[in-house]
C-alpha cells in the first residue's frame, strides 16, 4: 500500500497515537482500483474478520462470523472498462481490512496477490489521507497518487491531484 502512514518517534508518542486510534479520533481514506463495477454508488461493508493460518499457505484474513467486528464505508468515484475507482473509509482498523472487504464485495483490488488474482500488476491501493485529532489541533495529511496508479485511476476518470 502506498501513501500516508503515521509513525511515532517516541514511546510516549506511540501510546498517544494508539489512544487516538482506540478512541476513533483517526480517520483514514483509501483509494483503490478494483476489478468489477459495483451495483450501487456507495455502501457499508459490515463483515467480521478472522485470521486464518495454515502451515501450507501461511496466514490470511477471512470474513467469518467468529472474527473481530470490521466495518468499511465505500463510495464509487469512477468506472470504466470493467474497473472501478473506489474510496474506502474504514470504521475499524483490522489487518488487510480494505483488501478483504473489497474482495468480499466481489470487487478485488487490481494486483492483489492474496485476496485477488494477482494479475501481474502492482497492487492498486493508496492510503490517500489521514486525519488525527491531537487535543484541540487537527492534523491532516494527503498523499499524492503514485506513478504506478495514475494510469489505472485515469482510466476510471481521475484527472489529477
Amino acid at each position: 500500500t502506498a501513501g500516508c502512514l503515521v509513525l511515532a518517534r517516541t514511546a510516549r508518542a506511540a501510546r498517544q497515537v494508539a489512544r487516538l486510534f482506540s478512541a476513533h479520533h483517526v480517520r483514514k481514506t483509501y483509494w483503490a482500483v478494483v476489478h468489477g463495477v459495483p451495483d450501487q454508488t456507495e455502501g457499508r461493508i459490515d463483515a467480521p474478520l478472522l485470521k486464518l493460518s495454515t502451515a501450507a499457505d501461511g496466514w490470511r484474513m477471512i470474513v467469518d462470523p467468529k472474527g473481530q467486528p470490521a466495518q468499511t464505508d465505500w463510495r464509487c468515484l469512477g468506472t470504466a472498462e470493467g474497473l472501478a475507482w473506489l474510496e474506502f473509509t474504514p470504521l475499524t482498523g483490522r489487518t488487510h481490512q480494505i483488501r478483504v472487504h473489497a474482495a468480499h464485495l466481489g470487487l478485488p483490488l487490481v494486483g492483489d496477490p492474496v485476496y485477488g488474482n494477482g494479475d501481474g500488476e502492482r497492487m492498486q491501493l493508496l492510503a490517500r489521507a489521514i486525519h488525527l485529532l491531537l487535543g484541540e489541533t487537527p492534523v491532516a495529511a494527503q498523499a499524492p497518487v503514485p506513478p504506478h496508479m495514475r494510469p489505472w485511476l485515469s482510466r476510471c476518470g481521475y484527472s489529477g491531484d
